[in-house]
């Protein structure tokens, strides 16, 4: 722990003192090769901490669910053997997908 403590209170606080931060946006011309590479590594810091919270923070895009038929029939729009009653209910998961399933049919086994 003393040496976070050491870091946080002595080290960064002498590095940042002595960073050639000008006091106005007009002093950035006036910095000398040299004084401008000394501000690369705390430039390229505080740029990865800002992208990390940014990314941290921003909303993700939903994944994409997955395929229900993965071999039968691909080449065609849709897989549909027989003419059921359709409400059309599996032409959302198609869109979302990528999919070419057809209507679920479910047949009364006869009794024998």
């Amino acid at each position: 722990m003393e040496i976070v403590s050491n870091l946080v209170t002595v080290t960064l606080p002498n590095y940042l003192s002595n960073l050639p931060i000008p006091k106005s946006l007009s002093g950035f011309v006036h910095l000398s090769g040299t004084q401008w590479l000394s501000l690369v590594p705390f430039v390229g810091t505080v740029s990865l901490i800002v992208y990390v919270s940014v990314q941290a923070f921003t909303p993700k895009p939903p994944e994409k669910k997955p395929r229900v038929n993965q071999r039968i029939q691909k080449e065609s729009s849709k897989v549909v053997n027989m003419f059921p009653l359709c409400d059309g209910s599996h032409t959302k998961h198609n869109e979302e997908t990528g999919d070419n399933v057809g209507p679920l049919v479910l047949k009364r086994k006869s009794a024998s």
